[in-house]
């Protein structure tokens, strides 16, 4: 019900907007979340907006260069990055839920499949 895509390969320095569609249901009442799996390591929180786009949320090694945004018309959402290092490097993930903390994994309900970022340095 929800499928990231706009990955690709990158220099460090560049940028690329992801983008997350959702279909058999709207998800204009679901908070969203981005979450990052590098190779080797745990999925990560990256960033989250509410479900009216008027509180968002950051890791902070990408604030400053990440923005969330969501068009609840469209019932889509998008995550995009600017001045792309090589530590961003990772299969990102888009998310929603209705309770819990944005910052929290479990309280996620609904996950896509995954889009790869490699950011090459």
């Amino acid at each position: 019900q929800l499928q990231a895509s706009g990955g690709g390969l990158v220099q460090a320095g560049d940028s690329l907007r992801l983008s997350c569609a959702a279909s058999g249901r709207t998800f204009d009442n679901y908070n969203i979340g981005w979450f990052r799996q590098a190779p080797g390591k745990v999925r990560e929180f990256v960033a989250a907006i509410n479900w009216s786009g008027g509180n968002t949320y950051y890791l902070d090694s990408v604030k400053g260069r990440f923005t969330i945004s969501r068009d609840n018309a469209k019932n889509a959402m998008y995550l995009q990055m600017n001045s792309l290092k090589a530590e961003d490097t990772a299969v990102y993930y888009c998310a929603a839920r209705v309770f819990g903390s944005p910052l929290r994994l479990p309280d996620y309900r609904y996950w896509g499949q995954g889009t790869l970022v490699t950011v090459s340095s």
